[in-house]
């Protein structure tokens, strides 16, 4: 087949400048180089070119499009507000009700149900005024990245697996099994902490279909 091939996009055809979108390589924007736009006989012009070389780092925006991609546009790299744009978008929130296990360090007296002896429970700082949890970035990322996951399974085990292996990397075996009665239990191996029970049982990333009954086990 001979001709210009219509699916290859020339530059600046979709795109901006000549970074072509789907094609051209992701990374830092190369800076526009304000000499092209100087002809020769005023490029020994000290005022002329300083002036040029002023304005262009008075306006240049490449610096502001490479924190745009960074902190925002790559769910990998984002930040703070980045990453609550994505939270948005895969539709999972930073903040999670925790819950307050209501116990603490104490003596024999006390009893197990309210109290723990050294290195179990902290020492009783009074009651919080909230239970609510923001995560931090790194763990945020990781529950946008199994929502988006979840947002896309075909509800398979396989696939459901697979998600909870991204979930928890190296932290032991967590599994998902079809009771065949309308029901569907998370296996866990290892001890979760508060704000990962919350994560699995608040934040809707753990997919199940409709009318199931799912159930989250923790077996040590």
């Amino acid at each position: 087949m001979s001709g210009p091939d219509p699916f290859r996009l020339t530059p600046g055809s979709n795109g901006i400048g000549s970074f072509i979108i789907g094609v051209s390589p992701i990374g830092d924007i190369p800076p526009f180089d304000y000499w092209k736009t100087i002809i020769s006989q005023f490029a020994n012009s000290d005022v002329i070119t300083t002036l040029i070389g002023n304005f262009d780092a008075y306006v240049d925006q490449t610096a502001n499009f490479d924190a745009f991609y960074d902190l925002i546009m790559n769910v990998a790299s984002a930040q703070r507000y980045g990453l609550d744009v994505w939270g948005r978008i895969v539709d999972v929130s930073r903040t999670l009700n925790v819950g307050n296990t209501d116990r603490y360090f104490g003596f024999d007296e006390a009893g197990t149900i309210s109290a723990d002896p050294f290195n179990v429970s902290p020492f009783f700082v009074g009651q919080p005024l909230t239970t609510n949890f923001n995560l931090d970035d790194e763990p945020y990322r990781t529950l946008i990245f199994a929502k988006a996951f979840a947002n896309i399974c075909d509800g398979s085990i396989k696939s459901i697996n697979q998600m909870l292996s991204t979930l928890f990397p190296g932290r032991g075996n967590c599994y998902v099994t079809d009771g065949l009665n309308m029901t569907m239990t998370y296996t866990f191996t290892f001890t979760l902490s508060p704000v990962e029970l919350a994560i699995l049982t608040q934040s809707g990333v753990l997919p199940k279909p409709t009318g199931v009954q799912a159930t989250v086990v923790v077996t040590l």
